[in-house]
């Protein structure tokens, strides 16, 4: 009895809920869009758009080029969260959820006679009958991995989609593994890879023959030799994590990629982020400033550290030092000259507790903090853009980095002030997706501009 692990993964999520609310969309190739914008990417794709080779983070106008009759629907994310809820509740039905990882995966442990292989593939059975009985016509599936722990599981749900079911036991270690690429396995990105091809690490057959020390060294860290005993099945525990930073991103729409328009959105997001600092009763020490142009591989980074603090106007005012000092020649953004900026993050580092900071000398008044407060609970029961600071106004106008603040949990539809669509829009599994999108955005603009010189030639 080695499996303790049934990891879910529905295929193409946000496409297959607009396929399964509109029937006319079924058997045909859908592509799903976080903006109204052809510069945007996909954020899923049907299987149907996937046979024409459009997939998640595929340009719309490049999707339209290779799939003609392709469907493009902007996202709608509380339709998404409702579904998140419903088929967890359907699979509950089955077998109780551990881990929630995204808004489209989920992990399961397997406990008694769960474990013995025949019962485990019942169980997955049992969840697809369970998903079906609440999404009847077979738009919306998932794929289901059964192995010795989370990681392998998840694996093997990406083995066979979609609609799938692979069951790795302990036996099959580490030879089922072999076929795959060195990315197919989580946690192993672009800049990991390389990392192990430096180490004379190409295939997962050498990563799996490779002793626990050199992973050690490849990761630089534990996780080198976690990975090691993952690969090969031990059952090992979620790593707890103490929050280090927080912060936000945002891909420019057109209409804001210039020097006023990014630093717009730029004040926008340190205000969420320093309302989340409040709301977790925190304070930051550090800001790190990116912004990535269009065109240029290079981003420019800004970082400084000051006393810890939580006030939005202070903050502000490391913005503007961090942006502005020593002055550009009077230049609105850093960077290259007369570049277009493409995309913008702010993140704050060095976060304590409120109650382990003695205070400074130099620090805010209470009734600086008192008006934060009042702030906070103004645009929390109106709507988190009620009262705002004049700096953020482009941003406001174009509906830019929305100031619903998201928190790691799933919204309670039940609850009024979390019935709203703007919370859907902002919950944190929703915008883990909608980062990971953004990601696929900068690299697509930028394979595309690598790409054009060899079009001319």
């Amino acid at each position: 009895m080695t499996l303790r692990s049934l990891f879910i993964d529905f295929n193409s999520y946000f496409a297959s809920v607009e396929q399964h609310e509109d029937p006319s969309l079924r058997g045909r190739p859908v592509g799903v869009v976080p903006v109204d914008a052809d510069t945007t990417c996909l954020i899923a794709a049907s299987y149907e758009a996937k046979a024409f080779g459009v997939g998640t983070g595929t340009l719309v106008r490049e999707a339209r080029r290779l799939c003609p009759g392709i469907e493009i629907r902007l996202a709608r994310p509380e339709r998404y969260v409702w579904w998140h809820n419903t088929l967890i509740e359907a699979i509950d039905h089955a077998i109780p959820i551990a881990r929630i990882g995204s808004i489209d995966e989920m992990a399961c442990e397997l406990v008694g006679r769960q474990r013995d292989r025949g019962i485990a593939e019942q169980v997955a059975a049992q969840v697809k009958r369970e998903i079906a009985r609440v999404a009847p016509g077979g738009a919306i599936r998932c794929s289901i991995g059964i192995a010795p722990n989370d990681f392998l599981a998840k694996t093997a749900s990406d083995m066979r989609k979609p609609d799938g079911l692979t069951v790795i036991e302990q036996a099959d270690l580490p030879h089922v593994l072999h076929d795959l690429a060195l990315r197919d396995l989580c946690g192993i990105g672009p800049s990991m890879e390389q990392r192990l091809i430096a180490n004379g690490i190409t295939t997962v057959r050498q990563l799996t023959d490779a002793p626990r020390h050199l992973l050690r060294h490849a990761w630089g860290s534990i996780e080198g030799e976690r990975m090691w005993d993952l690969l090969r099945g031990k059952w090992l525990p979620v790593a707890e994590t103490a929050r280090s930073s927080l912060g936000h991103s945002h891909v420019l729409g057109p209409e804001l990629r210039h020097p006023a328009g990014a630093r717009a959105v730029l004040t926008k997001l340190l205000v969420k982020a320093a309302m989340r600092l409040r709301k977790l009763d925190m304070l930051s020490g550090a800001m790190a400033v990116r912004i990535r142009y269009v065109g240029h591989d290079d981003r420019w980074e800004g970082d400084l550290s000051f006393e810890p603090t939580d006030d939005s106007r202070e903050l502000l005012r490391m913005l503007t030092r961090l942006i502005d000092g020593p002055r550009r020649n009077a230049r609105v953004l850093p960077g290259p000259a007369n570049a277009v900026p493409l995309s913008v993050s702010v993140t704050l580092h060095r976060l304590i507790e409120r109650t382990q900071s003695t205070g400074s000398l130099f620090a805010s008044p209470a009734t600086t903090r008192k008006v934060d407060a009042v702030i906070d609970r103004i645009n929390a029961k109106f709507g988190y853009n009620k009262v705002y600071f004049g700096s953020m106004q482009a941003a406001i106008d174009h509906d830019a980095a929305p100031m619903r603040i998201p928190f790691n949990r799933i919204p309670d539809s039940a609850s009024e002030n979390e019935a709203r669509k703007d919370d859907a829009e902002h919950h944190a599994l929703w915008l883990q997706s909608l980062n990971r999108a953004k990601v696929l955005a900068e690299h697509a603009h930028r394979q595309e501009r690598d790409d054009k010189p060899n079009k001319r030639g």
